[in-house]
């Protein structure tokens, strides 16, 4: 046994073995050990360091992925600019016209094709939209909460002790508790909802409720094969109390301030009376075919730092280049924003209006193959075998995977909400 102290604090430990014996049954063993003293220069602060894989995390890959991320952000938002552009001239060049110039307006409104024609029913308040408010909110804080711990990671050094992120995972998620509450309780009073009750309660327990469901099934096959992957009971207790005396008190307070100062509609378009007929088009340009190709570049952005995370988590590598990740995921939520615009933009020009569970749907759909990279990844990258190993594998992907879609969703509607608010504010709609 060689232990390396650094000013009395021990940094370093390696066992060896030496002189191995062949064992009989019945016959009596004398273990024996030696203790030597190494002294280092190393410091305490830095004894991690050497379980840090730099040839793996800072491999020329990782900087290449990085780069063609960024390449195709400059893509994404310029195509997003020239829709806007393109958009707005036409709007403009049509609508700005002399009030006595009444033979060309008439003609050009009955030339007037594509999401123009919609602006009577693109506010109209979507179904299930409690759902869809407690969704948003709970995604929005996501966002948030992803940021700050990827700043106090980066600022401290989490990684060193076991448990410490997931700490301050569960402490930020309760402290941004008002800004869930807040954006879902203004966004159902946007959309109409009369329950805004029911909907607080949803928004404080969307994530909680999914995460300890599987947490519980989960734990409850560690308890029956009596593994040391069961969470304590006392563990349980604490972040329950958490949840009931900080996390959902802050949720009813933002739910509150929400409904009272962010609960006017404000829409550029008054919403006709009744829903006009959605005609019918090619299958590419239906919903469901715009919400699943929607993620495909969103994946694609963040494909190769799945590697890096997946690795560090299941194959026990000590995951440290916290910049790189916090450049992948402004990557992925401006990634995200720009395929969404783009996608609500061709939804619109079909004349289909239904444009709100969509858009959360082509964002959201960056974790389905987040997933289905996962199964990937357990098949040929895992040695992982049996009942136990595959449930806990693919139970805290499912975790991962239900907080990315929220995150990603909510970004993707607002964006979407807040492109179709631009485009409309600039054309005369009545």
């Amino acid at each position: 046994m060689h232990l390396t102290p650094y000013l009395l604090q021990i940094i370093h430990v390696n066992l060896t073995s030496t002189e191995p014996m062949l064992m009989k049954q019945g016959q009596e063993l004398t273990f024996t050990y030696a203790v030597n003293w190494l002294p280092t220069s190393t410091p305490f602060s830095q004894r991690f360091e050497r379980y840090l894989d730099y040839n793996f995390f800072e491999h020329k890959i990782h900087w290449f992925s990085i780069f063609n991320s960024f390449m195709m952000v400059m893509f994404l938002t310029g195509l997003v600019a020239i829709i806007l552009m393109r958009t707005l001239r036409r709007d403009y060049a049509r609508y700005a016209k002399e009030d006595g110039d009444l033979e060309n307006l008439e003609r050009d409104l009955n030339e007037e094709t594509g999401w123009k024609l919609v602006h009577g029913d693109v506010f109209r308040p979507p179904q299930h939209r409690m759902l869809l408010a407690a969704s948003v909110g709970t995604g929005i804080q996501l966002c948030l909460l992803g940021l700050f711990v990827i700043l106090l990671t980066i600022m401290g050094t989490f990684y060193e002790e076991r448990g410490t992120i997931l700490t301050a995972f569960i402490v930020c998620y309760a402290l941004t508790s008002f800004v869930g509450g807040y954006v879902s309780g203004g966004l159902y009073a946007r959309m109409e909802g009369k329950g805004w009750i029911q909907a607080m309660v949803l928004t404080a327990t969307l994530l909680p409720g999914v995460v300890f469901g599987i947490t519980f099934i989960l734990n409850t096959i560690a308890i029956v094969y009596g593994s040391l992957a069961a969470v304590p009971f006392g563990y349980i207790v604490i972040v329950l109390l958490l949840w009931a005396f900080l996390s959902f008190p802050l949720c009813i307070v933002g739910t509150i301030v929400g409904r009272n100062w962010n609960s006017v509609p404000n829409h550029p378009c008054r919403v006709k009376r009744i829903p006009s007929p959605i005609p019918v088009k090619q299958w590419y340009l239906s919903p469901l075919a715009i919400a699943a190709a929607g993620g495909l570049l969103p994946f694609g952005s963040i494909f190769i730092e799945m590697y890096f995370i997946f690795t560090s988590f299941w194959n026990y590598k000590v995951y440290y280049v916290y910049g790189f990740m916090l450049l992948v995921f402004l990557i992925l939520l401006i990634v995200t924003a720009c395929v969404t615009i783009v996608g609500t933009y061709f939804l619109l020009n079909a004349e289909n209006y239904h444009w709100q569970w969509t858009s959360f749907g082509m964002a959201a759909s960056t974790a389905l193959y987040v997933f289905l990279y996962s199964v990937h990844y357990f098949v040929f990258k895992t040695h992982m075998t049996g009942f136990f190993q595959t449930c806990f594998y693919f139970g805290y992907t499912a975790i991962f995977c239900v907080g990315l879609a929220l995150m990603c969703g909510a970004l993707g509607f607002w964006a979407a909400s807040a492109f179709i608010r631009t485009i409309y504010r600039n054309v005369k709609c009545d």
